[in-house]
């Protein structure tokens, strides 16, 4: 294990990486990480998108899945992504086995096209956990008001689940919430709660990158003073909203809602930090690892963000430091007219849509691959 991995470690958080690719697979890159001390991986679909549009290593089995007769692209995609997130899943399983369950998770997102129809996506959660069928699967579901519903009933069901997309501090709430009442509504129903495993995925650096926009709008318009204090607000924004949000979840966390569950051996939802990667050249290329590191957290990082942490990252217990200052900036941007709430809402929204035509593009060019063999 790299010594920065293992001084994260010893903070109470996990690394994982957010590149995910059947060539990272199969050259190595993934038992490099493994043998670093990264304990999980996470995929999108825009990932998915790039893997297999970028090179011809599904070309063979695409035409082993066309003469076969598998039916529509989506089937298609599903099987390709499947094989992927189970070769992942067997790579990674050591380190579930000596965690104990707490890392070595592998996830894969439901269809974004899915992301306000609760009751589709719960159909599809519990088709992927049966066909993967990989105890350190984790299933991804974006934190939408339908996909609330979705996410209290596959815990209930006792399905891994990754919360994604969750930007705002009442949608995190409301992430926490649903899985308390899905663990509460097991031991009910005299159920273990011991294996249900879930992660809440808020992301960081898009905050910034919309904040950043907004100022910067305004800034062209100001004065030397007002210029110099709205420039000040630039970079701060994900952060702060991070930090309050890691308030949040040791407040649920050690809560007596909670006590009663962890008396019959529930886990906390760990709180992963996503979006990770720094946009803007101008700042520390590692400042969203280096300022979010607490117990009870994931980062899950680009490669590029891992190995320049593990170069030249600095470790220390940063996630709760600057906790007014957090309040502070947001109200800052809030007199200057930009509301966290609103910036939320806007990033979900863009998330979405994002997902969506990944997922889109994705169908559409296996369907021309497909056509293409079958011509």
């Amino acid at each position: 294990m790299h010594p920065k991995v293992e001084q994260l470690a010893e903070q109470g958080q996990s690394l994982w990486c957010d590149t995910f690719s059947r060539q990272l697979l199969r050259n190595g890159e993934i038992k490099r990480l493994i043998g670093l001390g990264v304990s999980g991986i996470t995929s999108n679909p825009s990932m998915f998108r790039d893997s297999i549009l970028g090179g011809s290593l599904y070309d063979r089995q695409i035409a082993r899945l066309t003469a076969d007769g598998c039916p529509p692209d989506s089937a298609v995609y599903e099987r390709l992504a499947v094989k992927d997130i189970q070769t992942a899943a067997d790579m990674f399983r050591p380190v579930f086995d000596r965690t104990g369950g707490l890392d070595g998770y592998v996830s894969l997102e439901v269809s974004p096209l899915l992301a306000h129809d609760w009751q589709a996506t719960l159909e599809q959660v519990r088709h992927l956990w049966q066909v993967v069928n990989r105890p350190n699967l984790m299933i991804k579901i974006p934190a939408t008001p339908a996909g609330l519903l979705a996410i209290e009933e596959s815990l209930a069901d006792g399905i891994n689940i990754n919360i994604t997309l969750i930007f705002g501090l009442e949608m995190y709430e409301a992430v926490m919430d649903a899985y308390l009442r899905a663990l509460e509504r097991r031991v009910r129903l005299g159920k273990s709660v011991e294996r249900v495993r879930s992660v809440a995925s808020l992301f960081v650096s898009r905050v910034d990158g919309l904040v950043d926009r907004l100022l910067d709008e305004q800034i062209q318009a100001a004065d030397g003073e007002r210029a110099a204090s709205l420039a000040a607000l630039k970079g701060r924004a994900g952060l702060a909203n991070a930090k309050l949000a890691y308030q949040s979840f040791r407040r649920t966390f050690a809560s007596p809602r909670f006590r009663v569950l962890a008396a019959r051996g529930a886990h906390s939802q760990r709180l992963l930090w996503a979006s990770t990667s720094t946009k803007n050249p101008d700042y520390r290329d590692v400042m969203y690892l280096e300022a979010l590191i607490g117990p009870g957290t994931i980062n899950t990082a680009p490669l590029a963000t891992i190995d320049a942490f593990l170069d030249h990252g600095v470790v220390s217990p940063t996630v709760e430091q600057d906790v007014e200052d957090a309040r502070q900036t947001l109200a800052a941007l809030k007199q200057h007219g930009i509301d966290i709430v609103d910036v939320t809402n806007q990033l979900l929204a863009e998330g979405l849509d994002k997902f969506a035509e990944a997922h889109r593009a994705l169908i559409e060019a296996i369907g021309g691959k497909v056509a293409l063999r079958a011509a």
